[in-house]
């Protein structure tokens, strides 16, 4: 046995130069290896590493989860932050800046510099942060740690360096904002408040400096306690004790009166004549009851008391409503006069502000517009129209509308299809929104010259698509289209539809667009796909459907004789697809039950229906079940508009559809597509008592024609090949334990639903966040490939994983990849050896494959991980021995259209499916396409057979053509044309089509075609078609590859390739060399692996949050240019004056003296604050500070000539002010001499 090994082994470690490859050829890890060649190709790489740099661009989106909001007036610049550390800066479309605090604790505050360009924010790790907003990244000055007392509110005074800083313990601290230094005076608690008071007030709640003296400031404490205390004077002007907790408090702009917010949801209105008691206590939504007591309502987290000049003040809170109605949506009130109007929101407020014309809080303040912040929305109201309309909001806060299911990125699209896209999108906009311009319009941005259009598609749990323009780093909607519009709506009660209801049976799994022929596909989670065409026009069109059996067969039940001593063998799987016309030979497919569920649980619209101009449906492809058991979910999906054709696979097998005809043309299971070309020694099974073999796709030459016939009889009644190996297979006991997880990364654990509706996900706890099979963006929920039975070992205690009973929900709502939360322990030092050894710590169950060596226990998290993990099959076993015993199933992971040789003797490109699996085999599939436009349409596509197969180690992610030179060879397609558009009868329109063969010239014709191949693990250059392996590199050992793409950077192409230690990479093709590795990210939840993309022009983005789009750049030439995309968020604005108050107003209300702070609060009168207290920390000197003060040559000059222009500007105000004074001075003398000259000769008694 162990010579027998040896010699698999060195089977299977065979050279890259031989027909089939091998997964195990190269070197070692992150080595690039050449092997012999018939012939060397001479292609000049231009990348060089220096032409690769990693650095974040732009976040679109909402802020997730956010916690404070914050607005500068004059320089209208908008602040939000974030539980997880972030802040976003807004100002108008285009300037939008993201900023991170490298601790991630929560942002309680945020305080503008009012038009000094910077910001205050505190945390929830009781730092204060100074950032500078006067460059366009912006970077944090000082940070002021406190090391006793819990940071709870912070107020800054309009022109005021020194910020006051109330705490948990009731004291309130003073800050210089300049040097960020504590100063030595303190408003201690027990100073503040009465000494005979004998409970502490609690925390400090609110605090604000009195409009009428700046010498006075309001302190408001939990408890209800509300003092004015005297900085000057250091004692309190008077003490309020209030019997309600107190939440907000707002000045009146005369300083004579102010208004609470309470617990009891009340409003009181107190006068500084009197504090005794409120001057006025209303609760503006508690009604009086039959009793004569008031409802009880909810706490009023927040008022703003605003004055205007020629109406009654403007009272806006949230919350306050009454108890007693129960569902009611939060709130936001806003009470003019007598007049009360209540706003419903539809998530949750976390913060208001009333945005006013004036900066000054003793000026009348005017308020425009109020800015809520929700928890998942942003919305401005226009105060200046009595009905209260909403600002139409110009920046991409929608994204997370319905949470995102999958991302695609195109970059450098044709210039057309932007506008055209906008133009459609615009006419479904929309209305009732304010007339007015958005008020946040700070900061300046301007379209670079480094700009090309970028369009990003994103894919929703509801089945809504979302075309955007992300042309110069901003991102804008253009188009959105339902992909349920073409489905029945499932009426409640009515059999499976009422299953239905609460579920998202149209979550969209992934996309596959065409921008040159504007084609579009869709796939959705319940096992459809929606094939869509472009039209300017609307239509009145009926929607073509065809259903697709690509169903395993069931194998024959093990007698009870033949596994009685093992009870777990109790069900086996099956491996060959079925037609979706014939019936299965098992003996449960015959039922009324199993024939009732082959029905898909979506009905397609089957009358006319007309279509609004945009992306109009045109077929519609669903996957049948059998015997009740679901259609697996679809893996991968290729379409190619020039061919007419569209490709697709799951764990089952592989179906390739006719678009142009509405026919299948091919649907059988991955085993068949090798026909005697498999390159595994498969296990034989036992033979089948019903079975009919086949000619496998190897033998389709020899009967193509008859085929051919018999496939375009009928759309819905062809009879598909379903090939089979003649010669019986037998299933041993040893791997009949993996046959519940197949090739799959999960092990099969659900079970298989008897009943009625469809199992298309894991249970929440067993949730598989990254796709199966190909480990990108493919699926809002994962799906188990095996269509078998499952298995569980039994113990004394009886099953632990027990099948659904009929009782429970045939299938869970749709996870979207925005809902990916859950947390991985990546190690740095280890990693994980695949992503079948990750899911297999999350599961906590062992799975094979045979590039993997697994040994021990794995890591579980959970009791039920654990339980399942002791239950589970397991045992080591070499590679060599692995790929033998490895079940016959496999998945289609990838698929590829284009011009390629389909065989080792062809001298000249075919059209050619490329077929890449999760055993890491790729196979080429060439294609007879009729090349007459009126012959295609009538006359059907043949296939040959399967010509070449190569092999790579892990399932095959991506698959990439190059010609001889090293360019990119595109697919190629079909130039749009609108079928809608009205008809010249003269000139009838033809398809136009345009090819990129590598044959088209002389020179190439000889030389053949690179075909770049790339795994989980590995990456290898073909040539074909001598189907010679030209270079191969290991990308990674310790780790694998989540996403792949060959994309062009600098006029030449690279292959990228992100890992799930969060590695980001490039190699140069064709020779495989690493240009680039960064540690970006490592893989702390699924979202981001499942919606990573790359694109042309050296960018990529994932979601970084449920509800945000990070963009990334891997390019040196953008990050070199990046500064002058970004938009610049401080203009410098001169302060408005200060309003005249008038000569009796400022004589009699006026203060009498002005507030000198520094004389109080400096370190000369007030001395040094206790060191233990807090601990200054200078700005951060990480990376990215050393950028901005590396690259801010241009900003510090930039800097130096405005502080001129303002010192300029200063200087000139002084001189203007000087001449005003000698002016008035020379007028009064000369007031005065003749006054005197007047009076000189007149006596005592003529005055």
């Amino acid at each position: 046995m162990r010579k027998f090994r040896k010699v698999l082994d060195g089977l299977t470690t065979s050279s890259p130069a031989s027909t089939l490859g091998s997964p195990s050829c190269g070197s070692g890890a992150g080595t690039p290896t050449a092997a012999p060649t018939p012939k060397e190709i001479d292609v000049q790489e231009t990348l060089q590493s220096e032409n690769f740099q990693l650095c974040k661009t732009v976040r679109h989106g909402f802020p997730n989860q956010p916690t404070a909001l914050a607005f500068d007036p004059v320089q209208k610049l908008l602040a939000i932050g974030s539980r997880s550390g972030g802040v976003r800066i807004l100002g108008r479309p285009g300037v939008d800046c993201y900023c991170q605090h490298d601790s991630g604790a929560a942002v309680l505050q945020l305080q503008f510099l009012i038009n000094e360009g910077a910001l205050v924010t505190a945390c929830a790790d009781d730092t204060l942060h100074l950032w500078n907003l006067r460059q366009r990244r912006p970077a944090i000055l000082h940070s002021l740690k406190f090391n006793r007392e819990r940071i709870t509110f912070c107020h800054l005074p309009f022109q005021s360096k020194w910020l006051y800083v109330g705490t948990e313990r009731g004291n309130t601290h003073i800050v210089n904002i300049e040097s960020f230094i504590l100063s030595g005076y303190v408003i201690m608690w027990n100073k503040a408040i009465e000494l005979a008071t004998k409970t502490h007030p609690g925390p400090v709640v609110h605090l604000s400096d009195s409009p009428k003296d700046e010498g006075k400031l309001l302190i408001g404490f939990e408890s209800g306690t509300i003092v004015q205390w005297d900085l000057r004077g250091k004692k309190a002007d008077f003490r309020i004790y209030y019997d309600e907790a107190i939440h907000s408090a707002s000045w009146h702009h005369e300083g004579k009166q102010f208004m609470c917010s309470h617990s009891d949801g009340s409003l009181t209105l107190w006068n500084l004549r009197n504090t005794t008691k409120p001057f006025q206590v209303t609760f503006p939504h508690g009604k009086i009851q039959k009793d004569g007591r008031k409802e009880s309502c909810k706490p009023i987290l927040k008022v703003e008391y605003k004055t205007t000049r020629n109406s009654e003040p403007f009272v806006i809170f949230s919350g306050g409503l009454s108890y007693d109605k129960a569902g009611r949506r939060p709130t936001l009130t806003i009470m003019h006069g007598k007049a009360i109007t209540v706003l419903e929101m539809d998530y949750p407020i976390v913060e208001f502000m009333a945005l006013c014309e004036t900066p000054y809080i003793n000026e009348v303040q005017e308020p425009y517009a109020v800015v809520v912040l929700l928890e998942k929305d942003l919305i401005v109201v226009d105060l200046t129209q009595n009905s209260f309309p909403i600002f139409e909001n110009p920046y991409p806060m929608d994204i997370h509308e319905s949470p995102v299911t999958c991302t695609a990125y195109f970059a450098d699209c044709p210039p057309d299809i932007i506008p055209i896209l906008y133009s459609i999108g615009a006419k479904h906009k929309k209305t009732g929104y304010s007339h007015k311009e958005w008020p946040i319009s700070g900061g300046t941005w301007t379209l670079g010259s480094h700009t090309y259009p970028e369009i990003i598609i994103t894919g929703h749990a509801d089945g809504t698509i979302k075309f955007w323009d992300a042309s110069a780093i901003t991102l804008q909607m253009l188009y959105k289209m339902k992909t349920s519009k073409v489905f029945e709506k499932p009426k409640p009660g009515e059999g499976r539809a009422a299953e239905l209801v609460e579920e998202d049976p149209f979550a969209v799994q992934m996309v596959s667009w065409c921008p040159q022929s504007r084609m579009f596909c869709v796939v959705g989670i319940s096992a459809h796909i929606i094939l869509y065409h472009f039209s300017k026009y609307e239509a009145n069109t009926q929607i073509e459907s065809l259903e697709v059996r690509l169903q395993c067969e069931s194998e024959d039940v093990i007698s009870p004789s033949e596994n009685e001593n093992d009870p777990c063998f109790s069900e086996s799987g099956s491996h060959s697809p079925q037609a979706h016309h014939q019936q299965s030979v098992s003996p449960v497919s015959g039922t009324t039950e199993g024939n009732k569920h082959s029905i898909p649980c979506l009905k397609v619209k089957d009358r006319m229906v007309r279509v609004p101009p945009g992306y109009q449906a045109e077929l519609v492809i669903q996957l049948q079940g059998i015997d009740g058991e679901p259609p697996q979910q679809i893996t991968s999906l290729d379409i190619n508009s020039a061919y007419g054709l569209l490709a697709f696979g799951n764990c089952n097998g592989l179906a390739v559809v006719d678009y142009l005809q509405k026919t299948v043309l091919l649907c059988m299971s991955t085993l068949d597509l090798y026909g005697a070309a498999d390159p595994y020694q498969r296990l034989t099974r036992s033979p089948r008592r019903h079975r009919q073999s086949t000619s496998g796709l190897t033998e389709l030459s020899d009967n193509q024609q008859s085929f051919d016939m018999e496939r375009s009889k009928s759309p819905t009644s062809v009879h598909y090949p379903t090939s089979l190996h003649n010669d019986p297979r037998i299933l041993p006991e040893p791997v009949a334990s993996l046959r519940a997880s197949h090739c799959s990364p999960v092990f099969y654990l659900l079970d298989n639903v008897k009943g009625p509706g469809r199992k298309l996900s894991l249970p929440t706890d067993l949730k598989t966040d990254l796709d199966h099979v190909n480990g990108h963006c493919t699926s809002p929920t994962s799906q188990p490939c095996s269509a078998g039975k499952p298995r569980a070992q039994m113990g004394a205690e009886g099953p632990r994983l027990t099948r659904r009973g009929p009782g429970r929900p045939p299938f869970r709502k749709a996870q979207s990849a925005a809902c990916m939360e859950i947390s991985l322990p990546v190690s740095h030092t280890e990693g994980y050896a695949s992503r079948r050894a990750m899911l297999q710590q999350l599961h906590g169950v062992t799975m094979y494959s045979h590039d993997e060596h697994h040994t021990g226990a794995p890591y579980c998290w959970s009791e039920k991980a654990a339980e399942s993990r002791e239950n589970s099959f397991s045992r080591s076993r070499s590679s060599s021995v692995s790929s033998i015993d490895r079940d016959t199933k496999e998945a289609v992971t990838t698929l590829q259209f284009g011009e390629s040789y389909g065989r080792k003797s062809d001298a000249l490109t075919t059209p050619c499916l490329w077929v890449g699996t999760s055993l890491g085999i790729a196979l080429v599939i060439p294609m007879s396409i009729p090349t007459d436009q009126e012959e295609r349409m009538e006359e059907p596509v043949t296939f040959g057979p399967s010509g070449a197969v190569l092999m790579l180690k892990g399932s095959v992610l991506h698959l990439s053509f190059l010609d001889c030179s090293g360019t990119l060879i595109q697919s190629p397609y079909e130039v749009w044309r609108d079928i809608n558009a009205a008809e010249d009868p003269d000139r009838p329109r033809k398809r136009k089509l345009v090819h990129f063969s590598p044959s088209s010239s002389q020179e190439t014709y000889a030389d053949g075609h690179l075909a770049v191949v790339c795994s989980e693990k590995q990456a290898k250059v073909f040539l074909m078609p001598s189907q010679s392996c030209l270079f191969v590199h290991n990308i990674t050992e310790s780790s694998f590859v989540l996403r792949a793409d060959v994309v062009s950077v600098c006029n030449s192409v690279c292959l990228a390739c992100f890992c799930a230690n969060g590695h980001v990479m490039t190699l140069s093709l064709p020779s495989l060399r690493p240009l680039m590795d960064v540690n970006y990210l490592p893989l702390t939840d699924m979202r981001i692996a499942r919606t990573f993309c790359f694109t042309n022009g050296g960018q990529a983005l994932y979601l970084s949050s449920p509800t945000e789009i990070q963009r990334i750049t891997y390019s040196q030439e953008m990050c070199d240019n990046l500064q002058d995309m970004l938009g610049e968020l401080f203009i410098p604005i001169e302060t408005p004056e200060v309003q005249n108050r008038g000569f009796l107003k400022g004589f009699f209300g006026g203060n009498a003296t002005t507030f000198d702070r520094e004389e109080l609060f400096g370190e000369a009168s007030a001395g040094k604050a206790s060191r233990s207290l807090a601990q200054h920390i200078p700005g951060q000197a990480g990376m990215e500070g050393m950028k901005v003060a590396a690259g801010g040559v241009v900003g510090e000059l930039a800097r130096a000539r405005i502080a001129l222009d303002e010192r300029g500007q200063r200087l000139g105000e002084l001189e203007e002010r000087t001449a005003l004074m000698m002016t008035s001075a020379e007028s009064f003398s000369k007031h005065a001499h003749e006054l005197m000259l007047k009076c000189k000769d007149k006596k005592w008694y003529q005055f």
